[in-house]
């Protein structure tokens, strides 16, 4: 069997494109592995070539430390959202004239709650000789003793910053709502 000249050239030839590119992918695979190790030799640079391996250590460390504080920041939060919703922050007050011959309405209903609407209403009956106060206590947004209109309405005003919450232009729930009421 007999190869003639062209078909030997041609796989000379064909031999040699593959020997190129073998050289190629034997240069660029040379390149590659050089940069890798060099880059494993700087992870693992240090004493004993372990930094690689302490300092992912040191971060494995300081997440369970920080999941510990957000644990420990969330059980804070939760706590003071119970302190929160006991503190007497819903105030409103209601202005009135307690008798008809005086004007200025000096007297005054004011309502202090808590978000489940415990609290206390306190009045000042304001006449001409003399100003009387009084303290009724609040549970649940009533009383077990009875209440005037204007009380009932302080009440009710204190109680509707709980359920509402504040609302745009709105005074914020730590500060008293005025109202005046005409009687």
């Amino acid at each position: 069997m007999s190869l003639s000249t062209t078909t030997v050239a041609l796989i000379a030839l064909g031999a040699l494109a593959v020997a190129v590119l073998g050289g190629v992918f034997s240069v660029i695979g040379h390149l590659r592995l050089r940069r890798m190790r060099r880059a494993y030799e700087r992870a693992f640079a240090g004493t004993d070539g372990d930094a690689l391996v302490s300092t992912v250590a040191r971060y494995v460390e300081e997440t369970a430390g920080l999941r510990a504080d957000i644990a420990a920041a969330q059980r804070r939060l939760t706590a003071l959202s119970g302190d929160v919703a006991r503190s007497l922050r819903h105030v409103a007050v209601v202005r009135y004239d307690a008798f008809g011959d005086m004007g200025g309405r000096l007297s005054f209903s004011a309502a202090i709650l808590d978000d489940a609407g415990d609290g206390l209403v306190i009045s000042a009956i304001h006449g001409r000789t003399e100003t009387r106060t009084y303290a009724k206590g609040v549970r649940g947004g009533s009383s077990d003793q009875p209440l005037s209109p204007e009380e009932e309405q302080a009440i009710r005003f204190a109680l509707r910053s709980v359920s509402a919450g504040p609302a745009a232009g709105s005074p914020p729930a730590s500060e008293p709502r005025m109202v005046d009421a005409h009687g």
